[in-house]
């Protein structure tokens, strides 16, 4: 590992925020506000795979943020076999945005790891997510206070794994390739696109994925203290 790093960039789901809890429990809410009688089990079973491909596509730029939000839910729907009404649909994504940010587990290790990077280097955030509630995400789960800079694809123009994201964060952290390093769960957006912009990566994988010899892995948030 790098020793001269400076700056460290975080994604924000599926790295620090626990994205499939949160989401499963904002779905249990809306659900429950609308009287739908939906087995969250299996709703979660087809749901979990359909949002990750249908994250692949926006992040392509095959879709639009409207069509993922609709798109993911009706196929859940149609798979479920659970007769409901595009406008119900509609609103359901609506209001699952609403109140997902509402609900902030954090990984294991969250705020131990950020306590101990924090005096030792400059932390920023990269994602792909929507500007609209990534904000709220750092806000509720109070660990905003620690990052410098927040990167977002809307305000980039592009998204992960896209090269022109990471140069837009570094310069607005005003830092280098050669002394950044990121942090993130997916190996396409997040580890490999920053090694192809030039900065050094450390995949986060709870599951402890398959990954060539080169990529540098962690399954706790807190093994990073072994590169940092």
């Amino acid at each position: 590992m790098n020793t001269n790093i400076t700056d460290v960039f975080f994604d924000l789901d599926h790295t620090l925020w626990d994205f499939e809890k949160n989401s499963a429990l904002a779905f249990e809410t809306i659900f429950k506000m609308q009287n739908l009688a939906i087995d969250m089990q299996e709703f979660l079973h087809f749901y979990v795979p359909i949002n990750k491909a249908y994250w692949e596509k926006y992040r392509k730029d095959e879709i639009t943020q409207k069509e993922l939000r609709f798109g993911r839910l009706k196929d859940t729907f149609d798979l479920l076999k659970f007769a409901i009404e595009d406008d119900l649909i509609t609103f359901l994504s609506e209001e699952y945005i609403f109140y997902l940010p509402k609900y902030n587990h954090l990984f294991e290790g969250t705020i131990e790891i950020l306590d101990y990077l924090k005096p030792k280097y400059n932390l920023h955030i990269i994602t792909n997510g929507f500007a609209e509630i990534q904000g709220n995400k750092l806000n509720n789960s109070y660990i905003s206070k620690y990052f410098k800079t927040i990167t977002n694809s809307e305000m980039a123009g592009v998204k992960k794994p896209n090269s022109l994201i990471f140069d837009y964060a570094l310069d607005l952290a005003k830092a280098k390739k050669e002394t950044s390093v990121m942090i993130g769960d997916c190996i396409e957006a997040d580890v490999q696109g920053a090694l192809d912009a030039g900065l050094d990566a450390i995949l986060f994988s709870e599951s402890n994925v398959q990954v060539a010899d080169n990529i540098k892995q962690v399954n706790h948030l807190l093994e990073l203290k072994k590169y940092l």
